[in-house]
């Protein structure tokens, strides 16, 4: 059975690597968090003020959750409802194949692109603080691409079922576009209030993985154990999500496009 969803998570990574312009878009997104704090970061020093390390970290890492979002939104876009738009997915459907697998391969498709963006994102960070003289020891930053590979796999997630959920793609361009702002305003939200970071927000997803990010920024171990709960429940909405997006591919109307 999964077979047939890694022969469509492959379909939907082959077909995702030909659209060109949605990569570079992505690419672009990816690097904007990054390239912003870089000016950020030049416009102190010309000022001759002291670098903020915290402001530049806190910065960094709600850019890193914007990236686990935008990585795989131009594929989750196409994957559903581009697919609907262009009457493709009912000869899918009509293939000897269980929504489920479908609903999977094409997770596991938008997931690889959410990685990508997130691990690029990430390496782009460790040369800003080493250019900025905060450089991270490699070992952390292998650790902080492992401890929040769960968001990127929850937000694609999140990302299909809304395109399930969109009948054409300028109707999911927009929602997935308002969903990359929600880690945004909930990164801003921790920066403006660090004291909510002792609380159990720290097993919230997205908040959580922040606060992840922002310990390991300052070349400090993560707390493992807090990691493992977080990646867990993490992982369990993720599972909720494709769930609910394969139980949205057993409708008349994803069917027949109406």
């Amino acid at each position: 059975m999964l077979k047939q969803a890694a022969v469509i998570a492959r379909k939907e990574v082959i077909d995702g690597l030909r659209d060109t312009r949605s990569l570079f878009s992505s690419l672009f997104y990816v690097l904007m968090g990054p390239f912003v704090v870089l000016l950020v970061s030049m416009a102190i020093d010309a000022g001759n003020k002291p670098a903020s390390a915290e402001v530049l970290r806190a910065m960094l890492s709600v850019f890193s959750l914007v990236a686990a979002f935008v990585g795989g939104m131009n594929i989750a876009l196409d994957t559903v409802a581009g697919e609907r738009e262009r009457q493709s997915l009912l000869p899918l459907l009509l293939n000897p194949v269980t929504r489920r697998n479908v609903a999977l391969g094409k997770w596991l498709a938008v997931s690889f692109f959410a990685i990508i963006g997130l691990a690029i994102n990430l390496a782009a960070s460790a040369g800003l603080l080493a250019h900025a003289g905060l450089g991270v020891p490699a070992p952390l930053i292998a650790i902080a691409t492992i401890t929040i590979i769960p968001l990127p796999l929850l937000a694609a997630a999140l990302e299909l079922l809304i395109s399930t959920l969109c009948r054409n793609v300028k109707e999911a361009h927009t929602y997935l576009s308002l969903a990359v702002f929600a880690p945004m305003g909930i990164g801003m939200f921790l920066v403006f209030s660090p004291s909510l970071g002792q609380g159990w927000f720290k097993l919230l997803p997205v908040a959580g993985q922040q606060l992840q990010l922002e310990l390991l920024m300052k070349g400090a171990w993560p707390q493992f154990a807090i990691a493992l709960a977080l990646g867990c429940f993490t992982l369990i909405i993720a599972g909720l999500l494709v769930a609910a997006a394969a139980n949205r591919l057993q409708r008349d109307e994803i069917v027949f496009g109406n």
